[in-house]
This record gives C-alpha cells, structure tokens and sequence, in this order.
C-alpha cells in the first residue's frame, strides 16, 4: 500500500502494558535475555531524536510496568512498528494497559505576525514601532515562532529528561462551560494565560502537545517531561488555576514513567 500521511505533521502512539509474570516466570532459559536483545534491536533502528522513534519508559506507581512511545511519519508505520514492538515479546506475556493515538498539530492559537507586533509595542522591554531596533525584535520574533511551530510538528524529545509524565485530557461540553461555544477571540485569550503559566516552568519542563480529536476518546495527549517531579505536580496544580483550565478542563489517568532503555528497564522490573 501507498504510505498514509499527514498534511503536516506526525503520528504518535503511547502505550502502556503489564508484564503477566506467571507467564514471564514459565518462560525457557534465555528466553527473557532474547526479549531485551530483539526490543533493543528494534529501538537500535529508530533511536530519534526526531521520527521514526521508539521510546521504551518504565512506569511508576504500578498503573502498569512498561510503557512505549511511538514516532512514525506514516500511519502504516506506526501500526508496523506497534506490531514489532509487540512481536519482541512472547504470547501472552505483554498485556495492554493502555493506548493512545495521536498526531502532532499546530493550535489555533500560534501567534500572528501582528501580534508579535502587538507584543512588541505593548510588552516588556517596550519597542517603539518603524525603528531599526523594533525591526530587528520583529525578525527575531518570527525567527523564534517559526522554530516553536516546527519542533510542534516535528518534536525532538531529548534524552537527557528522565521523568515522563503523560495524561489524556478534553474541553468541557457543559453547560454554560462549553469550550466550543466560545468565540476564538475568548479561546485566544484564555490560552494566552495558561501559556504564561507554562513559560514559568522552561528548563524544568518540555512539553509535546499531540492532537486526538476525531482518533481517540480523549481530545489532546499530554507529554511533559521533567528532572524532577515536583516540577511536574507543580506545572499541573499552577494551570488548575488558570480559567481555562478550571473551568473547562476534563483529564484522564495520569501516568509516571522513567526513562530506560532495554537493558536498565529489564534490570528496574527484575525481568
């Protein structure tokens, strides 16, 4: 078959499994060890940072064991790496948890040339537009948003963030609380807040925003990555604050996860 792309963007998958230990416990000798070399041969061919990849995490707080998060620019692709991933492991010993699919997207709210300019007159430092000085922010400006677009659409998650926390989340439909009654200016808004909230946790956290509505039960994944897990508790009970969230918000399960690879995730779980 043709490959199945997107317009702009890629396809990304979380997943998350229990290992059936009476299953895992019967296996023969050196079956466990041919499991962690065929995962780590397959992570070997997609190692990032950028896609394909496929990132291999350890989940905390017993929710599940192990977790994977899948990269691909095809939707074939994605489906056949999720198919190899599963194959590494014999029958019945990996049992879902969880999935989520999603792609990666621009919102609706990326700044407009005129409101970097906007930003640039009424901000702080302040730029006197039509001077040599405000030219030069505004190229620099458009240069930065730019850059932000495209790492929205082409992520590269570095490995130096241990910490993977990632949930599912949707916009109210209730009531007087539907989101999707708002006009864009009141959405603009309201998102505009609650970015300023996240631009107090840069260099403590990285977030990837991923788009599901229409491919999962939930709206948007959640990928934040952290050093340290306050940072994350701290980001989510900050913008519980925010209208947009408190007032419109709905989440899913939250999962904790630890970077690992193969070798140090079969030594983290005893496998």
């Amino acid at each position: 078959m043709n490959p199945v792309t997107l317009n702009q963007g890629i396809h990304v998958q979380h997943l998350f499994y229990r290992i059936d230990r009476v299953r895992w416990a019967g296996l023969p000798a050196g079956e466990s060890a041919a499991v962690q070399t065929r995962l780590e041969t397959l992570v070997a061919r997609f190692p990032g940072p950028a896609h394909p990849r496929l990132m291999t995490l350890a989940n905390v707080g017993g929710k599940a064991d192990l977790g994977f998060v899948l990269f691909h620019a095809t939707l074939d692709g994605l489906s056949a790496l999720h198919r190899d991933l599963e194959a590494c492991f014999p029958p019945g010993t990996l049992v879902p948890v969880f999935s989520y699919l999603s792609v990666t997207e621009l919102p609706e709210y990326v700044p407009t040339d005129d409101d970097l300019r906007r930003h640039l007159e009424h901000g702080e430092p302040k730029h006197a537009a039509g001077t040599p000085e405000f030219e030069a922010a505004f190229e620099a400006a458009k240069k930065r948003n730019e850059s932000q677009k495209f790492y929205r659409l082409h992520p590269e998650l570095q490995d130096d963030w241990p910490i993977v926390c990632f949930y599912p989340m949707s916009k109210k439909r209730s009531g007087n609380d539907n989101w999707y009654l708002l006009d864009f200016a009141a959405r603009k808004a309201l998102m505009g807040t609650h970015a300023r909230t996240g631009r107090k946790y840069a260099g403590k956290i990285s977030q990837l925003i991923t788009g599901s509505t229409g491919l999962d039960d939930w709206e948007w994944g959640v990928t934040l990555l952290a050093h340290r897990l306050d940072d994350v508790k701290g980001i989510v009970y900050e913008m519980r604050f925010d209208e947009v969230t408190a007032r419109y918000g709905d989440f899913g399960p939250f999962y904790i996860n630890l970077r690992l690879q193969p070798a140090a995730l079969w030594q983290h779980l005893h496998l």
